[in-house]
This record gives C-alpha cells, sequence and structure tokens, in this order.
C-alpha cells in the first residue's frame, strides 16, 4: 500500500476517500483482480438483480452506540433521521408493489420518532417486518424498556448484533457494559416469547469477527452459540448469522491504522467464491437510506453507490426498471462472496 494510506490514523473524512482506497493498491498496479473481473470469469457479470422481496430502509444514522465495526458511522451525534413525509412514501411502494419482507435498520431504528407508527402500519399488511435491533436500546430508558411487547404486539422478526457470547469480546467491539445490557435485553425478548419454542416469535442473532479475519463455519458457532447462552444465561434464539465485516468506513479506519488493509483484501480475494455470488442480498433487496435514496444495498449505501438507473429516489420508483438494472459493484463486494458468502441473512451457501 502507499505511504500515504497507511499512514492515516484518524476516522476517513468521507466516502470519496474509501473509494480512492478501495480502487488503489493492491487493484491498481498490484496483484489482485477487481471484483468486476472475478465476475467476468466465472460468467457472472454483469451482476443482475432477481425479483425484488426485500425492502431494507434504513431509518436514520442515530444510535445509542458507537461501535467499532460499524459500516454505518452510527453513533448518538448524528442526526440523519428519515422524515415521516419519506416513511409515507415507502408505506405506499410496499403496498403497491407487494413486497414480501421490510426490513429496518439504522443506527438504531427504534430512535426514529416516527418508528412505532411505521411498524403499525406495516403491521396491518401482513408481511414480514425485520427490526435490526442492538438490543441495548431496550436498556437505554424508559421510553424503549416496552419494545419487546410492542415488537410481539406487531409479530416482529428481531434480529440482533452479539459478537461473542462473552464480555471480553462483545465489549471490546461495542463499548464497555454492552455485553451485560445485551444478556438483559435478549432475557426480556425471551420473556414475551421471542426465540422460544413454538412461540411463532422469532429471535435471530448476528456474529461479526472482532478483527481482520473471516467468521467461522456458521451452523458449529451457531451451536457453540445455543450451548453458551442456555447454560450460562438461560437464553434462546432460533438462528445465528454470520456476516463478514466489509472494508468500509470504520472498519475500513481499523484496517488501515492498524496496517492490515492489503492483507485482509488479499484474504477476502482469495475465498472469492463465484458459488456465493447467487444468494447476495443484492439479488432479492433493494436498500433505502434516510432521504429515499435507492441503492443495491445497505454497504453501496455508505458509499453513494446509487442504483444505476433512474429509479434512484423513491419518488421515482419504477418496479420494471430496478429489476433490469446491472447491479453496482467495487472491490467492497469481495467481502460478500468469501468463503460461504455473507448477507443479511448470514452465510448465502
Amino acid at each position: 500500500m502507499t505511504k500515504s494510506l497507511s499512514a492515516l490514523d484518524s476516522p476517513l473524512a468521507n466516502t470519496q476517500r474509501q473509494l480512492q482506497i478501495l480502487n488503489s493498491e493492491p487493484f491498481v498496479g498490484g496483484e489482485l483482480e477487481n471484483f468486476e473481473q472475478k465476475l467476468s470469469k466465472s460468467n457472472q457479470f454483469p451482476l443482475k438483480p432477481n425479483a425484488l422481496e426485500v425492502f431494507q430502509m434504513n431509518l436514520g444514522y442515530m444510535c445509542n452506540q458507537t461501535c467499532n465495526h460499524c459500516h454505518v458511522d452510527a453513533g448518538p451525534d448524528r442526526k440523519e433521521i428519515m422524515s415521516k413525509e419519506n416513511m409515507e412514501i415507502c408505506l405506499d411502494i410496499i403496498r403497491k408493489n407487494k413486497i414480501k419482507s421490510v426490513d429496518l435498520t439504522g443506527g438504531a431504528p427504534e430512535m426514529n420518532p416516527h418508528f412505532n407508527w411505521f411498524v403499525s402500519e406495516l403491521g396491518t399488511l401482513g408481511i414480514e417486518i425485520i427490526v435490526r435491533s442492538n438490543l441495548t436500546i431496550i436498556e437505554a430508558n424508559k421510553k424503549y424498556n416496552k419494545l419487546p411487547d410492542f415488537f410481539k404486539e406487531n409479530k416482529v422478526r428481531v434480529i440482533s448484533s452479539l459478537p461473542f457470547f462473552s464480555s471480553a469480546r462483545t465489549d471490546k467491539q461495542r463499548g464497555e457494559g454492552v455485553f451485560n445490557k445485551s444478556i438483559s435485553a435478549l432475557k426480556k425478548l425471551n420473556a414475551v416469547g421471542f426465540g422460544m419454542p413454538n412461540s411463532g416469535l422469532v429471535l435471530d442473532l448476528v456474529y461479526n469477527p472482532v478483527g481482520p479475519f473471516l467468521p467461522d463455519d456458521q451452523a458449529l458457532l451457531e451451536k457453540e452459540y445455543k450451548r453458551e447462552l442456555k447454560q450460562n444465561f438461560n437464553i434462546e434464539f432460533n438462528s445465528l448469522f454470520t456476516i463478514t465485516n466489509l472494508p468500509i468506513s470504520r472498519f475500513l479506519d481499523y484496517l488501515i491504522a492498524s496496517d492490515n488493509y492489503e492483507d485482509y483484501m488479499y484474504k477476502l480475494v482469495d475465498a472469492f467464491n463465484p458459488s456465493a455470488v447467487d444468494g447476495l442480498m443484492c439479488k432479492n433487496t433493494l436498500s433505502v437510506d434516510w432521504l429515499g435514496n435507492i441503492y443495491d444495498c445497505d454497504f453501496n449505501q455508505m458509499l453513494q453507490l446509487k442504483v444505476a438507473n433512474g429509479s434512484n429516489h423513491i419518488s421515482k420508483f419504477n418496479i420494471i426498471e430496478l429489476e433490469e438494472r446491472n447491479i453496482v459493484t467495487n472491490q467492497h463486494c469481495f467481502g460478500c462472496t468469501a468463503g460461504a458468502g455473507s448477507s443479511c441473512q448470514g452465510t448465502t451457501i
């Protein structure tokens, strides 16, 4: 890597800087093939979508946590919040296009002032509602203490990050005291039925590696998580999803500051698996940011890489155009195609 890149020791200022890094060495003037070349070799370029099934909405970048690996760069100081007007436009899109699943994320999506109203409206549509909750929001203050009951009333599927089943590794990634608050929140979710056998209330957990390496086998990790959480805390959940950390935002900052960027990119490229491509989230999902801009995935959202056609905002939503588009890719996409693949629903194979 060039001296100027490896010398970075502060957060990246903007997405242009991130893209400059992702498209520099070791891809330009280096030894690695870029993502487009890899797809071309396996006859998968250009990458095309399947039918739209999941409408993912980022309700804002405000969060009660500041996690080291966060690709959204979320935190308490972020003010970007989706307006009720944009949420109403999204509701209209969801109704008209028979969307099967709506995936609400953030930041902490629950911190959007219109969150409860929006989830209640979605609940009348008879579709799957996913809320990506960081767990600790339930413990944040009295305003959020009733979230487990609210989730139950609206039959929400809760997906929550828990980097490990011990405090040391979890707190290292997500902040001091996060593990204990997460355990308390999981117990409250279990108490109203989430993750419990035959309840119909789904509670899934997400594992992200703490450092610059790929996640272990998802099935084996799930067994380990279930055993340890049951034995030590009497906690139950449905499934564990392993997600590879992509080299963007805070994790890219970390890779550069720790001088691990090139090694990590080599690791991702070497692990490229063409069989993982068909299950990528960009194949059946659209991601919408707080302003209503449309992206192929939430990672592209963080790099401000909008969908590659005129239907790039909810005000111009056209399902036919969107399903005919070419998916926008870059070097960060190697994170989703390494090994068994990675998506918001875990491995793709």
